[in-house]
């Protein structure tokens, strides 16, 4: 594949980006680069290699439930005005 300004201007207008001329220059060598580096990699064997789809092991980092105590109901609403039948009372939505 040829890497070329018009090529990076198509990219660019697909991604909704604006380039300059000095800007769609500079990507031009950026792909190249890149390019030549996945060339690299396709050439790794990896005959027999399972495909990996998560390359870092996912842990559940959740703690453990425990129930605790809480704040009462009366607690939560006594520093309010705007509470109604043990609830707080919010604006009016239509």
């Amino acid at each position: 594949m040829e890497v070329n300004k018009e090529l990076i201007q198509h990219v660019a207008g697909i991604a909704r980006l604006k380039l300059n001329d000095k800007e769609a220059d500079g990507f031009v060598n950026d792909f190249k680069e890149i390019l030549e580096f996945f060339s690299v990699i396709s050439k790794c064997d990896t005959e027999g290699v399972k495909p990996s789809f998560q390359p870092v092991e996912i842990k559940n980092f959740m703690r453990e439930d425990l129930i605790e105590s809480s704040i009462s109901q009366e607690d939560a609403l006594k520093n309010t005005e705007h509470k109604k039948d043990c609830y707080f009372k919010g604006p009016r939505a239509v």
